[in-house]
């Protein structure tokens, strides 16, 4: 299932995306015709006596704007968690993204041009909890997983190798696009990941290559910190990373889920 929030009137409003696009899964983006958004009354991580349940209103996908598909209270990331990138053995380093970073399919990135000189693009699977969970067993991982959407962790890479620790470098507005939608059916022990800058692929791998799976992820996270409903756990992105510049368009797509899309634009 696809579960999608949109924008709506004044507020927000979750949703299913219903139907299939021409051109199969790879196809899936939040513009692809013959999908639509089944609305939803009650959110999918709160407590509703009432249930999460169809409000009967339908719309077409590409006549509603998406949203980021959750509002976490945190993003924890693991860098090097790729075999292409691998550090030396051991427990993968573990950075936070602030919530601030998170932006949806469709905004734009906003590159501070007086703060950084080099702005790069890290396409990653995003693991979305579903439950309040701590010391999570690695075989019981997924009882607590709601499902998987697609991430672009931006990274101001000069002041990242300049301060000591990564907040700066990381944590800028907008440098967290997730979307379009959260996949709650993908099995993500070998996904197809790929980023393209402009049409050209930068990056490509499989989520086999993974040397911190997602049950050893979520794990390992939760024996250091409580995670909440909505929470976002960052798998770490291959090799090929690379510069963006005002007006590029980063699409990272990812087997069985679809497609994130973003432009870049400067800004202050």
């Amino acid at each position: 299932m696809r579960i999608a929030r949109f924008a709506k009137g004044d507020g927000a409003a979750y949703g299913v995306v219903e139907g299939e696009p021409e051109g199969g899964v790879r196809a899936w983006t939040a513009a692809s015709p013959g999908l639509r958004i089944a609305e939803l009354h009650g959110h999918p991580f709160g407590i509703d006596p009432g249930g999460v349940r169809l409000t009967g209103n339908s719309y077409p996908l590409a006549e509603v704007r998406l949203l980021a598909p959750v509002l976490p209270s945190k993003v924890v990331a693991a860098d090097g968690n790729y075999a292409s990138r691998a550090r030396e053995p051991g427990d993968p380093v573990l950075f936070l993204k602030p919530s601030t970073s998170v932006t949806g399919p469709g905004d734009a990135i906003r590159y501070p041009v007086k703060l950084t000189e080099r702005v790069d693009f890290e396409g990653e699977l995003a693991v979305i909890i579903g439950r309040l969970c701590r010391g999570v067993p690695r075989e019981r991982a997924d009882e607590v997983v709601f499902g998987y959407t697609c991430a672009n962790v931006v990274t101001a890479r000069d002041l990242q190798a300049r301060d000591a620790q990564w907040a700066r470098a990381k944590g800028f507005d907008t440098f967290c696009p997730l979307g379009p939608w959260i996949q709650t059916a993908a099995h993500p022990a070998d996904l197809a990941l790929t980023t393209t800058v402009n049409g050209a692929v930068r990056q490509q791998a499989r989520t086999s290559e993974l040397v911190w799976d997602v049950p050893a992820l979520v794990s390992h996270v939760s024996q250091v910190m409580t995670l909440l409903p909505g929470d976002v756990l960052l798998t770490g992105t291959p090799e090929g990373v690379g510069p963006l510049t005002d007006g590029d368009e980063v699409c990272v797509t990812i087997e069985d889920i679809g497609t994130l899309t973003n432009r870049v634009v400067t800004g202050d």
